[in-house]
């Protein structure tokens, strides 16, 4: 069928939501890429859509998994930190790390199950729980 990435027509495995289906291993490494695989060479979609999916069956399991491929060639630079971005995220990494009991921050990222420290949560589960 005919591809975006190339002349003349590519051999693919069908369609999948109208977009051209790709078996693992068959995809243009130098053209086409994953948002991780963008991300680890420094771009970003810059708001293209899909142009084909991937798909990769795990023989173990039998679960299929599908992943959107984008053109690295219209694919922009990853946009800089900027000071604002920086104080924000270092905020939300900061409340991920405030005990919920104490207030204090232990310096690591506090169990989601819980938000208390190490010794909160030893003091709490010392105590007996009323039945």
């Amino acid at each position: 069928m005919p591809v975006p990435w190339a002349d003349g027509p590519q051999f693919t495995r069908g369609t999948h939501d109208g977009l051209p289906l790709l078996s693992y291993g068959c995809a243009p490494k130098n053209k086409l890429a994953t948002r991780r695989q963008l991300r680890a060479l420094g771009l970003r979609p810059n708001g293209q859509d899909p142009v084909a999916v991937l798909y990769v069956r795990h023989s173990a399991s039998g679960k299929t998994v599908f992943a959107s491929l984008y053109l690295i060639e219209r694919a922009a630079p990853v946009r800089p930190m900027t000071p604002a971005k920086f104080t924000a995220l270092a905020k939300a990494n900061l409340a991920r790390r405030i005990c919920g009991n104490c207030g204090k921050d232990p310096l690591y990222v506090l169990p989601t199950s819980t938000h208390l420290c190490w010794p909160c949560f030893e003091l709490t589960s010392d105590t007996p729980q009323a039945a």
